[in-house]
């Protein structure tokens, strides 16, 4: 198949490229998907927006990947994108999709001079692989549908110096509402939370138990995200959920736990076990171990003497 890149700049250019008329709202768009109905090539694009996109696609029967994860795309899926993150879509030789849902499309200069220009990086969903996409129930679906009809209604009417700033509040709503059924997804899907927390266990064993400490140091968010398939601010945000730790917390955590094995069970030094564990300076060693612990690793020994 050819892959094609496409890098789309703003809203007004997907617009274009989508044979819809030009927006109505330079920096934000509602777009309905029944509008983009009609064969495709066979062949693959992939692309790049310069801006925010919510999608809540239904009947979408084509191949994504976003990133490098496979998108599981089923009726009720609400998939976010950040500016600057990579879609690509295969499909076969004049297919016909029929998609339903809608489309916010927003650009960060929307934001700008309102507090939501920072507070939309707390919301990790923007971030997540998307095998963990946000799966609503009709109820939440038809929740934040409403939301997106009555910001399309709002740049409808004619723009006055209050259009901005009631098109960001209804915009937080739906953010803010996505957060909580994120958060109710992470309970009601605790068999593949747990999975993924077994993994990690797994994971962090057979790193520790290889020698790889002393070799590599502990092994960073990123990497065992990527042993996971999940991304990094899934892989924290799912264990706050389920331990109240972030990943980082938890792999110190589980490093502080070996280093009391060792101290209390062999006749390393604490320099010795602390360069095991991975660490170039034993002061960087001592002072992880005394914040955990309100000891300092000879003290914790000389307690079991």
């Amino acid at each position: 198949m050819n892959r094609q890149l496409i890098r789309v700049k703003t809203i007004s250019e997907f617009h274009r490229m989508a044979g819809l008329p030009r927006p109505e709202h330079p920096l934000i768009s509602v777009i309905d998907l029944e509008t983009l109905r009609r064969p495709l090539a066979e062949g693959s694009f992939t692309r790049v927006f310069d801006f925010y996109s919510i999608s809540l696609k239904k009947n979408f029967h084509v191949k994504m990947v976003y990133g490098q994860q496979p998108h599981d795309f089923e009726d009720g899926v609400l998939h976010f994108m950040a500016p600057g993150q990579v879609l690509t879509v295969e499909f076969e030789k004049n297919q016909v999709h029929n998609p339903s849902g809608w489309m916010i499309l927003f650009h960060p200069d929307l934001l700008w001079n309102t507090p939501l220009a920072k507070a939309i990086k707390q919301y990790a969903y923007f971030d997540y692989a998307v095998n963990e996409a946000l799966h609503l129930s009709e109820k939440e679906e038809s929740m934040l549908t409403g939301i997106a009809k009555y910001m399309e209604q709002e740049y409808h009417t004619n723009i006055d110096r209050f259009s901005q700033s009631v098109i960001i509040a209804q915009l937080e709503l739906l953010l803010t509402y996505a957060d909580r059924f994120y958060q109710r997804q992470f309970i009601t899907r605790k068999v593949s939370s747990h999975q993924i927390l077994t993994r990690l266990e797994e994971l962090l064993s057979q790193y520790f138990s290889s020698g790889a400490l002393a070799e590599q140091g502990l092994p960073t968010v990123a990497y065992i995200a990527d042993e996971l398939h999940v991304s990094p601010n899934y892989l924290s945000g799912l264990l706050k959920s389920l331990t109240g730790l972030s990943t980082q917390q938890h792999l110190h955590d589980k490093l502080i736990e070996l280093a009391k094995e060792k101290l209390s069970t062999t006749n390393l030094s604490v320099s010795e076990i602390a360069y095991e564990l991975g660490f170039e300076h034993l002061a960087s060693f001592s002072k992880l171990f005394k914040t955990k612990t309100n000891l300092s690793p000879l003290e914790f020994r000389q307690s079991f003497n």
